[in-house]
């Protein structure tokens, strides 16, 4: 297995969609990598030499934030938000959805499961 970022890459997938296993890499990223280096989009991770994984790790290292890194820049960004008291972070805060959909009905991703009303009958 060929590990790039921290992370292993499955080695039978071809380049572009193994690349996609890193967080923040999605699949546009994923074929401006290849492009960017003359990988053919054909070929296998297992088939990749070493200096090509190579110059894919330190591409990735000079040009994009991803893993940890991203996680932990995302997590700030959340938290900032919460801290300000902005309304996006007050929805962050009681777990609510941010992006202004509808939470009379649907949202249970968000929610959780629903919780009965004491004293409501049919």
């Amino acid at each position: 297995m060929a590990r790039i970022a921290g992370v292993n890459i499955p080695t039978a997938k071809r380049v572009p969609i193994a690349l996609t296993y890193i967080t923040g890499i999605g699949p546009q990223t994923a074929e401006t990598i290849c492009e960017a280096l003359n990988i053919d989009r054909a070929r296998r991770v297992n088939q990749l030499t070493d200096a090509e994984v190579l110059a894919i790790r330190e591409y990735i290292d000079a040009n994009l934030t991803v893993e940890g890194d991203l996680r932990r820049e995302v997590t700030m960004n959340i938290k900032r938000l919460m801290d300000l008291g902005c309304y996006r972070g007050l929805r962050h805060r009681k777990g609510l959805p941010v992006r202004g959909q509808r939470t009379h009905t649907n949202a249970r991703t968000r929610k959780g499961p629903a919780k009965a009303i004491a004293g409501k009958k049919k």
